[in-house]
């Protein structure tokens, strides 16, 4: 099981589109003894400066052998698949592509299986967001998967975690970010990185 490392309070950015969906997906987590957590923009938002997005991102430690029983929970969440033959396109991607019924909020659940992200889950902190208590990464988790990710609008969003969170473990931060450019032969992945983690000392 995830464990917690702290409870505490996020930003509270204008979220009222999401909180059903949240509702949803954190649901869908904790069917899954809390083996996820939300990460991308939403996560951002509140953990650092709140921004727009348009979907939420989760990621789940599960085996593809469970995508039934992962269809199935989301069902009874009213979380429906949004492309034909999903379960076969998560198979071959690692990405469960799903929507929000109610709402028509698109959610990507993405399937975890590194190292790296089961560490991630297992460092994972209970957010209170109004009335719901989110899942979500620590800011150095999540600054590791927008590194990697690597859009402009990551970058941006690295710069917002820095900002609002002066005492950061750099050094777990360095090591994940360094372990994923060597594997994927990216090395601008950390160059880029540690150029702002020098500008923010």
């Amino acid at each position: 099981m995830g464990k917690t490392q702290r409870k505490r309070s996020a930003n509270q950015p204008e979220l009222t589109p999401f909180l059903r969906p949240l509702q949803a997906v954190q649901g869908l987590l904790d069917a899954f003894d809390k083996q996820g957590v939300i990460i991308g923009g939403i996560a951002v938002s509140l953990l650092a400066t709140p921004r727009f997005t348009a979907d939420i991102d989760a990621v789940l430690l599960v085996k593809l052998d469970d995508l039934p029983r992962l269809l199935g929970a989301a069902e009874a969440l009213g979380i429906q698949p949004r492309i034909p033959d999903a379960q076969a396109f998560a198979r071959r991607n690692r990405v469960l592509l799903l929507r929000h019924t109610a709402t028509e909020v698109d959610i990507d659940i993405s399937l975890g299986v590194l190292p790296f992200e089961a560490e991630m889950v297992e460092r994972s902190q209970r957010v209170k967001v109004g009335e719901l208590e989110l899942r979500l990464p620590t800011p150095e988790d999540l600054i590791v998967l927008k590194a990697v990710a690597h859009r402009p609008k990551d970058m941006l969003d690295i710069e917002s975690l820095l900002a609002g969170h002066p005492n950061l473990d750099k050094e777990r931060i360095a090591f994940w970010v360094r372990q994923f450019a060597e594997a994927l032969d990216m090395p601008q992945i950390w160059d880029d990185l540690a150029r702002r983690l020098k500008s923010d000392k």
